[in-house]
């Protein structure tokens, strides 16, 4: 009886079988067969099974070599979209020295699909030339163009930018997009003038939940008082996920008008919001909360019942009479 020879890793990349080579572009960067790696991946960009490609693209994320710049690039025009992402994602990563400068003339490329992978690729970058191109991508007839552009303003975090962002969270057709800019206007922190604050409020009625989430978070980073009521009249909102954001922020905050909204939470279905206003109540150290907190040590869940403890015991370390 024969012995099969097990193949080699060259065998599997040369298998007429599109499966096995990717499956052996996938084990190339942990293979004690080849010494040199790159070039076995960069040739697999090139191969015609898209899956393979994309695989290929993931696994070079390791390799800070110019030849992998190279390869890389001209791949932000492949003809299959998550291929395109996989090589944002990597050129991003890796940070390569002229990665900018091979990158930005895709900024402005004819191709929505192109535009958008390059914007991706350079927002790691933080490229103050990728400013412009981004500011006017903000108008691109595609969504997916648009989001990526917020995303690369939000990484550069330009004063510059607020009122384009401001604009795109509040009108933007595409939730998604809302949802990033709203995210994006966090980089103004303290120094957030009326305009973010006004946008973020019109954000937590956004008719998308994801947005309304979005913007609690938000308005937490900024840190200022000017969110508080917003964010009370958020603990009401229909979803629990937006009312778990809102109690966070009003944690970071120590919003005390917050406390009996928060008091109201702890009798929520939902484990994850008693979880957070219990953390929240405990950041404010509102004698008012004791009572409730006091409750929330015999909450069903065993986490609501330790962090209950937990904020109990520093209210008592910070003085008040528990």
């Amino acid at each position: 009886m024969s012995i099969a020879v097990p193949a080699t890793i060259h065998d599997r990349l040369r298998s007429p079988d599109a499966g096995v080579r990717r499956v052996a572009v996938i084990d190339l960067p942990y293979t004690d067969e080849e010494d040199d790696v790159a070039p076995l991946l960069t040739a697999a960009l090139r191969d015609p099974d898209a899956q393979v490609r994309l695989e290929a693209a993931k696994a070079l994320e390791g390799f800070e070599e110019p030849e992998v710049l190279r390869e890389l690039v001209p791949l932000l025009k492949d003809s299959d979209a998550a291929v395109r992402e996989a090589v944002a994602l990597t050129l991003g990563e890796l940070k390569l020295a002229g990665s900018a400068a091979t990158l930005l003339p895709y900024l402005s490329d004819a191709d929505s699909g192109v535009k958008a992978a390059a914007l991706r690729a350079v927002k790691a970058l933080r490229v103050p030339e990728a400013f412009e191109p981004a500011m006017a991508a903000l108008q691109d007839k595609d969504a997916a163009v648009r989001r990526e552009a917020v995303g690369v303003l939000g990484y550069l975090k330009r004063p510059q930018a607020i009122g384009a962002l401001t604009q795109a969270a509040a009108h933007d057709e595409e939730a998604e997009v809302r949802r990033v800019a709203v995210g994006a206007l966090g980089f103004a922190g303290e120094s957030a003038d009326v305009s973010v604050h006004l946008a973020l409020s019109h954000a937590l009625a956004d008719p998308a939940w994801q947005v309304r989430e979005e913007a609690a978070t938000t308005f937490g980073k900024l840190g200022s008082a000017l969110g508080v009521q917003d964010l009370v009249q958020a603990m009401e909102d229909e979803y629990w996920q937006v009312r778990v954001k809102s109690a966070r922020s009003l944690g970071k905050l120590k919003a005390r008008p917050a406390v009996p909204a928060l008091c109201e939470a702890l009798q929520h279905p939902v484990s994850n919001l008693r979880k957070e206003a219990v953390i929240a109540l405990g950041e404010i150290a509102d004698a008012r909360a004791i009572t409730h907190l006091e409750r929330a040590l015999q909450d069903s869940d065993p986490d609501v019942r330790k962090l209950a403890k937990l904020a109990l015991t520093s209210m008592q370390m910070n003085g008040e009479p528990v």
